[in-house]
């Protein structure tokens, strides 16, 4: 939060205007100064992209947004007694269980335990407990007591009695009461539980304590929670049908990946998981080669002086997400990004402005000790592979480059069928860097967005520590959202690490780094691209492309034959001594987009019968047209087998 002004308190709301006051101030009473209705209506508040609860003072200048019932941050309120409720129904059925933390996520909540001995049979009788409290209706009430009160209160609580020695002397220690249960707890929350409406319980997991792996591990149970039963059924349907597409099954049914237990976070790609790797990379270099980006390849070992001048060491530093170690008296550590690495390229020869834009792209090798918690399969991972690139421009050249590197992303996307949106990520709490350079780097990325007349979201502080970016926001097959690509601006690490060209005016002159990822990590990428197509990858991605299914032994040289004239595409001749619908199955279960019959008849008059996974099939079809047919397809890059269209 910025400093408080002269004159007191000034909160900035969405819609723009601001209000003053003498001095700090609760997000309630904010409300009720806007208009009593909204007063009355006041569930939470977002200050500065935090959720509190009304009673939360404000004490300096912030931005406020008021949470009502019915809109989107009022689920987040409600999950949040959800937990509660969850931690009262535990403490019912297992009174020595010790309670740690439990907050709302994107999805659901959970809450941590200690001292519970339970498998997945037993949430069925916890969520019956849970029922029967939202059914009780009891009111929550918070409470506002003193530090030594709260330790009378927690005395048989550990968890609880840590968090309480993160309480800051000046702010308030405020329990939550519903019936005979309470907790330690900042808010928000809703009336009572009646409120908390549809529920369920969804799975338990491990989880270490303060995701510390040298502390405690607990027992945590995640649930979810939504206004109406309608909106709950819905959710459990996406949710079924996320598992069948979740990529870690895929990836053994087809063979992909794996993640080895001697090498936590990072991944083995496997023949067929590699072929598909090679189409991304072949795919984004001819982008890359559009965009006029130059390949490069950096250390992944570097001393950590490096990263120091650019600012990463003290960010993943701090964060516990570098690895770094001291050996014959130098600090070394894997990289975290590339862009230190390809900066030291541009400096290692004096540049002028003819030499600008100057671009540099890399299939780079990266690092961060994510905590093994968070660990999941590919798309959460502690070594990937970024598709980066950084662009060293002139000030006046910024617009163009984006505009362009935009413009080929999209393209990309609706190749892979994922419907993208913009999200413009601002400067964030951890920023390094004078604010003149912020400034000028979010108005250069409004401009040009604006100028394009790109429709984006703001997402407050969310940027890189070093510079705003445009995040590329994707929405898979169901409805789930991630992001992708990244398009970032940089005025921060050119002045960190001394780069400059020559002007026209013979003077020096600093550079400006865009800094953008295509498809972003590889390894997500892959992930989630595997689950937004469920595994039926567009043929020219197919890790097998055709299998040709000879009916009998006496048709084996013909389908050898056809293998051979097919040579430039991933192509397996099925000859295993099984059925004919024996490998039609087999051919559908591993997605393979098309399958070529042959016969008796078939070997006879010099044809072939063409099956596809949706199970179409076409007998008689000239090899040439089959032939010219997949090699328009997979230059057209379609985003489906369309043979039998």
């Amino acid at each position: 939060m910025s400093q408080q002004s002269q004159n007191g308190v000034i909160v900035s709301l969405p819609d723009g205007s601001k209000r003053e006051f003498d001095g700090p101030v609760s997000v309630s009473d904010v409300a009720y100064d806007i208009g009593p209705g909204l007063g009355e209506d006041c569930l939470a508040g977002i200050v500065d992209g935090n959720l509190v609860a009304p009673e939360y003072r404000i004490g300096s200048n912030s931005d406020l947004r008021i949470v009502t019932p019915g809109s989107e941050d009022a689920v987040r309120v409600l999950r949040h007694s959800a937990a509660h409720v969850l931690a009262q129904a535990v403490s019912r059925l297992f009174p020595d269980a010790k309670l740690a933390i439990g907050p709302p996520t994107d999805e659901g909540f959970y809450y941590d335990f200690d001292g519970l001995d339970i498998d997945e049979d037993d949430l069925a009788d916890i969520e019956a407990e849970m029922r029967d409290i939202v059914s009780a209706d009891y009111d929550i009430v918070r409470e506002e007591v003193s530090p030594e009160e709260a330790r009378e209160r927690l005395a048989d609580q550990p968890y609880k009695l840590e968090l309480l020695d993160d309480i800051a002397a000046d702010e308030p220690v405020t329990f939550y009461r519903q019936g005979e249960f309470e907790d330690l707890c900042a808010g928000p929350h809703v009336a009572s539980t009646g409120e908390v409406g549809a529920l369920s319980l969804l799975e338990i997991a491990g989880a270490y304590w303060r995701g510390d792996e040298d502390e405690a591990m607990l027992t945590r149970m995640y649930g979810t929670a939504f206004e109406r039963e309608s909106e709950l059924e819905s959710f459990l349907e996406r949710r079924e049908e996320a598992a069948k597409r979740d990529h870690r099954k895929i990836g053994r049914e087809m063979d992909l990946f794996s993640v080895p237990d001697h090498s936590p976070g990072c991944v083995n790609f496997h023949p067929n998981g590699m072929a598909i790797r090679r189409e991304l990379e072949e795919y984004v270099r001819e982008k890359n080669a559009e965009l006029g980006y130059e390949e490069v390849k950096t250390p992944e070992l570097n001393h950590t002086e490096l990263w120091k001048k650019s600012g990463h060491y003290d960010h993943f530093k701090e964060e516990g997400e570098m690895f770094a170690w001291e050996q014959n008296g130098h600090e070394y550590g894997l990289k975290p990004m590339n862009c230190a690495n390809h900066a030291h390229i541009y400096d290692d020869q004096r540049r002028s402005y003819r030499d600008l834009p100057l671009r540099f792209s890399e299939f780079g090798m990266c690092y961060r000790n994510e905590q093994s918690g968070e660990l999941s399969g590919m798309l959460r991972v502690r070594g990937f592979t970024q598709d980066d690139g950084h662009a060293f421009v002139r000030p006046e050249g910024i617009r163009e480059e984006i505009a362009r590197t935009l413009s080929v992303i999209d393209g990309m996307y609706e190749a892979f069928g994922l419907d993208a949106h913009l999200v413009l990520e601002t400067k964030p709490d951890d920023a390094i860097g004078d604010d003149e350079l912020w400034e000028r780097a979010h108005e250069a990325l409004r401009n040009a967005l604006e100028d394009e007349g790109l429709e984006y979201d703001v997402a407050e502080g969310e940027g890189a520590f070093y510079g705003p970016k445009i995040a590329i926001n994707v929405e898979d097959a169901i409805g789930r959202e991630w992001t992708i690509g990244t398009v970032q601006l940089d005025f921060v690490q050119p002045e960190r690490l001394d780069i400059s060209y020559v002007g026209e005016d013979n003077e020096e002159h600093r550079p400006v780094m865009i800094h953008r990822a295509l498809l972003g990590s590889m390894e997500r990428f892959m992930g989630v691209f595997i689950e937004h197509v469920a595994g039926k990858f567009p043929f020219w991605l197919a890790p097998e492309q055709v299998r040709i299914l000879p009916i009998t032994d006496d048709e084996s040289g013909y389908a050898e034959e056809i293998a051979d004239e097919l040579g430039s595409f991933r192509v397996e001749v099925d000859d295993r001594d099984w059925t004919l619908g024996k490998k039609i199955r087999a051919g559908h279960d591993d997605r393979v987009p098309y399958m070529i019959i042959v016969g008796s008849d078939e070997a006879e008059s010099g044809t072939i019968s063409v099956r596809d996974r949706e199970e179409r099939q076409e007998g008689g079809v000239e090899r040439d047209d089959f032939r010219r047919h997949l090699e328009a397809e997979y230059g057209e890059k379609r985003l489906h087998p369309d043979f039998l269209d």
